[in-house]
């Protein structure tokens, strides 16, 4: 049996750029990109934390050390620029594979640097 795992998160990062008149996709600074482990053309989905949209797109490679978050084509209808977005990128994991499993958490400042990471959401508690 699969099943489907959050496999990284960028967590609170600011939508630095909403550009309606492009391919489409979400350009991500490369850095971030690398250490959440998304891979450039991959799904991603994004929740927008200020207006409650959620929406499915791809990732492109934006500018190294940028800090760029770039919600492109019709999306950008979805977001506007300093709004508060979670970046999710999730992927089929088998029951061996999850044995081991830790999904990659970069937690993001208000400038799209990076606060902290984990591999750990704490509970919730009531």
């Amino acid at each position: 049996m699969m099943s489907i795992m959050l496999k990284a998160k960028l967590h609170q990062a600011r939508v630095t750029h909403a550009v309606l008149e492009y391919e489409g996709s979400c350009a991500i600074d490369g850095n971030l990109l690398d250490m959440a482990g998304i891979r450039e053309n991959e799904q991603v989905q994004i929740y927008n934390i200020e207006n409650g949209q959620r929406f499915t797109t791809y990732a492109i490679r934006g500018e190294e050390g940028s800090g760029i978050i770039s919600i492109n084509g019709a999306a950008a209808h979805l977001a506007e620029v300093g709004q508060r977005v979670i970046i999710c990128a999730y992927a089929s994991y088998s029951e061996a594979e999850l044995e081991d499993f830790k999904p990659r958490l970069i937690y993001m400042n208000q400038d799209n640097s990076v606060s902290h990471t984990s591999n750990n959401i704490p509970v919730q508690v009531a």
